[in-house]
């Protein structure tokens, strides 16, 4: 059943309770330097990302700079954020494509920014939220878990589960519900052992729900049948004689 206005406007009362400022945990200085930074966040932690990125940027400051930089010596400054060779190609692309089309800005719209070697919906949108203050919303692993998991989506494709949320929550709100649904995840609702005894959001979540009905269910009945006085419950123990 399709979450009504009233259950998703409490959810969003209480994950903002929880997180008062769902903000990007990536540090940055410029649009420039966000781009680059959520295309190194694939598979890597936003902590890994900010030990990487100082080097990085202190090398290569600009769209330009980095666009004309040897793969080999990108690559020894992002090796610690996993695929380090596909990031890199990407990286590179990327600030080519800022430097020879766009004269070294990022541009505003998630149509100019999808053009960009590199760059999905996704980023795109994380680059409009953040840097631009544009409504959008980003889905990564988090937001799609936790999006399922509450039944505010069903579709298995970031992109539809895009406009499955945009559909449910209102629009001045699409900025922060990406900050809220991938903290909650991280802290709370994680992918292999959601702690659903400490969620703040079980009143309205289809998951938890119907996991404690499943335990409900498997929790084997008490026996009517009383013991013998004479039994003890340790295995193996004889009765008393």
């Amino acid at each position: 059943m399709k979450p009504d206005s009233q259950s998703v406007a409490e959810v969003l009362s209480a994950l903002t309770k929880e997180f008062p400022n769902p903000k990007t945990e990536l540090i940055y200085d410029n649009p420039f330097e966000l781009i680059i930074a959520v295309i190194l966040s694939a598979q890597c932690t936003d902590a890994r990302v900010n030990q990487t990125t100082p080097a990085l940027f202190k090398k290569y400051p600009t769209p330009k700079a980095l666009s004309e930089a040897k793969a080999a010596e990108v690559e020894k400054l992002i090796h610690a954020c996993g695929f380090f060779r596909a990031k890199t190609k990407a990286i590179i692309s990327t600030a080519s494509d800022l430097h020879h089309k766009f004269g070294g800005k990022v541009p505003g719209t998630l149509e100019e920014l999808v053009t960009l070697a590199g760059v999905g919906r996704k980023t795109a949108s994380v680059v409009l939220n953040q840097a631009f203050d544009v409504p959008a919303i980003a889905v990564d692993t988090h937001v799609k878990r936790v999006s399922h998991r509450l039944g505010w989506a069903k579709h298995p494709h970031p992109d539809k589960i895009e406009f499955e949320l945009k559909g449910l929550v209102p629009e001045h709100q699409w900025a922060a519900i990406n900050g809220l649904l991938i903290l909650h995840g991280r802290k709370t609702c994680k992918a292999r052992t959601p702690l659903c005894d400490r969620c703040s959001l079980t009143e309205w979540c289809a998951f938890a729900k119907a996991r404690g009905e499943t335990a409900q269910r498997s929790r084997p009945k008490a026996s009517s049948r009383k013991k013998n006085k004479g039994t003890v419950s340790a295995r193996g123990a004889q009765p008393s004689r």
